[in-house]
C-alpha cells in the first residue's frame, strides 16, 4: 500500500505555512530481522541478487539522506515472518518540510502512482492520497482499475488510466 499526504499552510508545521509532503509504503512481504534492516540502511551495501553488477545499495539510504537534509525525518518498521502466523512485513515512511530549500520538487503524482499501479507482482495494489490544500482524498485499488479499465497494459486502458489519475489531482 502507498499513502501520500500533503498538509499545508499550518503555523504549527514550523515550515513557513508550506507545510509537509509524507508518504508511507507498506507491504506483507516477508520483512527484515533487525540486522538486515540496519544492513539496508547502509548505502554500501546491497544483496547483490536483484542488480548482480551492483557493488552497492543507496536506495533507503538516499531517502534517509534527502528526508533529513530538507528538515524531515523518516522511519522504518519491519516485522520478519516467523513460525508463528503473525503478520509480516516493512513500512517506510518519510516526511519533507516543504518550506525548506532542500526539499525536492514533488514531481507528477498521477505518474507515479500510474508507474506503481503497472508494477507486475502483486495483484493487489491500494494507493491513498490525502491533501490540505487543495483538498483531496481518494483511494485507488488495482483490481477496481482492471475491473473497469481492462488490462492495464493495453493503450487505451493507459491513456484512460492517465485521465482518470490526472482528473483526481485537479
Amino acid at each position: 500500500m502507498l499513502t501520500v499526504n500533503e498538509t499545508g499552510n499550518s503555523a504549527e508545521s514550523g515550515s513557513g505555512g508550506k507545510g509537509e509532503f509524507r508518504f508511507i509504503v507498506k507491504d506483507n512481504g516477508k520483512g527484515m530481522s533487525p540486522e538486515e534492516l540496519k544492513r539496508a540502511q547502509d548505502p554500501f551495501v546491497t544483496d547483490g541478487i536483484k542488480h548482480p553488477h551492483r557493488k552497492v545499495g543507496f536506495g533507503l539510504p538516499f531517502l534517509i539522506q534527502t528526508a533529513e537534509a530538507s528538515g524531515g525525518g523518516w522511519n522504518i518498521e519491519s516485522r520478519k515472518r516467523g513460525a508463528e502466523a503473525e503478520a509480516s512485513g516493512t513500512e517506510v515512511s518519510a516526511w519533507f518540510d516543504m518550506g525548506n530549500v532542500d526539499t525536492p520538487p514533488v514531481g507528477d503524482i498521477p505518474g507515479l502512482f500510474r508507474s506503481v499501479l503497472l508494477f507486475s507482482g502483486p495483484s493487489e495494489i491500494v494507493i491513498r492520497r490525502t491533501c490540505e490544500a487543495p483538498p483531496l482524498d481518494y483511494e485507488l485499488r488495482k483490481t477496481e482499475l482492471i475491473d473497469a479499465l481492462g488490462d492495464l497494459e493495453d493503450v487505451q486502458s493507459l491513456i484512460l488510466l492517465d485521465k482518470y489519475l490526472k482528473s483526481l489531482e485537479d
